[in-house]
């Protein structure tokens, strides 16, 4: 059962300042509701978790906060002013957001990123001075990164860019930030990244910022945030402290049921299986790499070891870039989506079915009734929440974008597909749904080879390889895979 709503977090909190106010804000895109009446108020020295399924107006009242949108009913206000709107009011106010989908500029350095957000650096040692402040913050939140600050921020990992922009936002250059909303900031740091985040969250909001976390590992909303709001259907449906809620409690209240997070793993028919993808150990360091039928394989240890490596190694071994088949036997699902994942003028049905146009061609022309088709029933299966595949990708929220990717790959007939920490950004009752199709299908005879950071996701894995330096140390079978055993092995040697 759901609880009712709690009111109370609109009323001022007479100790602790609003740094933000929301009344009654609506927002909607034609037809679309993004919102529909959210009501929320922040205050200093509190951390709020915002939480709900993709397409529950989440993206949208951060972009109301920020100055992004205008709402079209409702106020929104600043430390109790609702007569400044905007982009620069909000920053005027210490506004800062960190987006699902990262913004640096990929040609410029992470020093010139700063100048861009920081306009305070200014005179002729700027450069020094913004490689000073990033470089300490760098330090302060993510200690041992190994991050150079004079790079260009498109040479580093997807992991590396997550880490900049959060220490950016993060710099105090003249004002210091009032509110730091990140949206899915662990979306691409390993568990060890991701804790050091959540320590430096408390830290700041210790010392009297505020900070709201959106994230759908609900298990770092639980640890971290002092309050947590629960959105569905453009509203706020739940607002009680942190303590109230358990991880059952929290997804009844966001309108899904909890499922039991496991998969019966291949066991010895995969073992018996044939090999059908190998490769031997790279550089000639630490373990080969081989794929059976049928199984599903997990690339684990700490973000940015050679795991994404692997698999573009593995699926230019299966790949032709002279001349690609109708019927190819590998398939791939980008983490990065808005770098190597979506196409973003084209439309959501189009984004969906690109991979598919072999098998929906005949004599060389797209049967559009059997992509209509395609789209509809990938539509229903993952839930992609749109009125109408004819809309443009950019028009979904992070997560059902990346809900087209997945549905992009498993529509195809190849029977290996390759996924890059494919459940970026994605909720927890969609992910449930794909850990289903990925369980049925793999008993069907489909290989996965999976990359992922959360742990609770490599322990669905019929096996795991870990790596370390660019090289897999250690391979671990069914109930091997455990926290402890992969941590074990991404650390071993050190200190020696």
């Amino acid at each position: 059962m759901i609880a009712a709503k709690d009111n109370s977090s609109i009323k001022q909190d007479p100790v602790r300042p609003a740094v933000v106010s929301a009344r009654g804000v609506k927002v909607h895109f034609g037809a679309v509701k993004a919102l529909d009446g959210a009501d929320l108020t922040v205050h200093a020295g509190e951390c709020i978790g915002l939480v709900g399924h993709n397409g529950a107006g989440k993206s949208t009242i951060v972009n109301v906060i920020n100055g992004g949108l205008s709402p079209h009913e409702g106020s929104i206000a600043y430390e109790g002013d609702d007569k400044v709107h905007g982009i620069n009011a909000a920053r005027a106010h210490g506004i800062r957001c960190v987006f699902q989908e990262l913004s640096l500029a990929p040609n410029l350095t992470v020093v010139e990123n700063m100048r861009v957000v920081h306009r305070g650096l200014a005179g002729w040692s700027w450069r020094r001075q913004a490689a000073a402040v990033i470089r300490a913050k760098l330090d302060e939140i993510f200690a041992g990164h190994k991050i150079d600050v004079m790079r260009t921020v498109g040479e580093l990992s997807i992991a590396e860019r997550q880490m900049v922009e959060i220490a950016i936002t993060f710099c105090a250059v003249g004002e210091k930030p009032k509110l730091v909303i990140l949206d899915e900031p662990t979306s691409s740091l390993d568990a060890g990244l991701a804790a050091q985040l959540m320590a430096y969250v408390r830290t700041f909001v210790q010392a009297g910022g505020a900070v709201m976390l959106i994230s759908h590992i609900l298990g770092e909303i639980l640890s971290t945030a002092s309050r947590i709001l629960v959105m569905k259907d453009g509203r706020v449906v739940a607002d009680r402290a942190a303590q109230d809620f358990s991880v059952h409690s929290l997804v009844q209240a966001m309108g899904s049921v909890v499922k039991e997070q496991d998969r019966k793993r291949g066991g010895g028919e995969s073992v018996a299986a044939a090999s059908i993808l190998a490769l031997p150990a790279r550089g000639g360091k630490g373990l080969a790499f081989e794929a059976r039928k049928g199984e599903v394989i997990g690339l684990a240890g700490l973000a940015g070891h050679g795991q994404t490596d692997m698999l573009l190694d593995l699926h230019r071994s299966l790949s032709n870039n002279w001349l690609p088949g109708k019927h190819n036997n590998i398939t791939f699902v980008a983490g990065d989506r808005s770098l190597n994942g979506t196409f973003p003028l084209w439309s959501i049905l189009k984004n969906l079915s690109i991979a598919s146009l072999g098998d929906l061609s005949e004599k060389y022309l797209v049967n559009r009734r059997q992509e209509n088709s395609l789209g509809a029933d990938w539509k229903a299966r993952i839930e992609i929440r749109t009125p109408t595949m004819e809309n443009g990708i950019l028009s979904l929220s992070g997560g059902n974008q990346q809900k087209v990717l997945f549905a992009r790959a498993l529509a195809t007939t190849t029977p290996i597909v390759l996924m890059d920490d494919p459940m970026r950004g994605v909720d927890i009752g969609t992910k449930q749904e794909v850990y289903r199709i990925l369980s049925d299908e793999a008993a069907a005879g489909r290989t996965f080879i999976w990359y992922s950071t959360e742990m609770d996701e490599i322990r669905l894995c019929d096996r795991a390889y870990v790596f370390r330096d660019g090289a897999i140390v250690a391979e671990l079978v069914g109930e091997q895979i455990t926290e402890e055993n992969v941590l074990a092995a991404s650390f071993a040697g050190e200190g020696a």
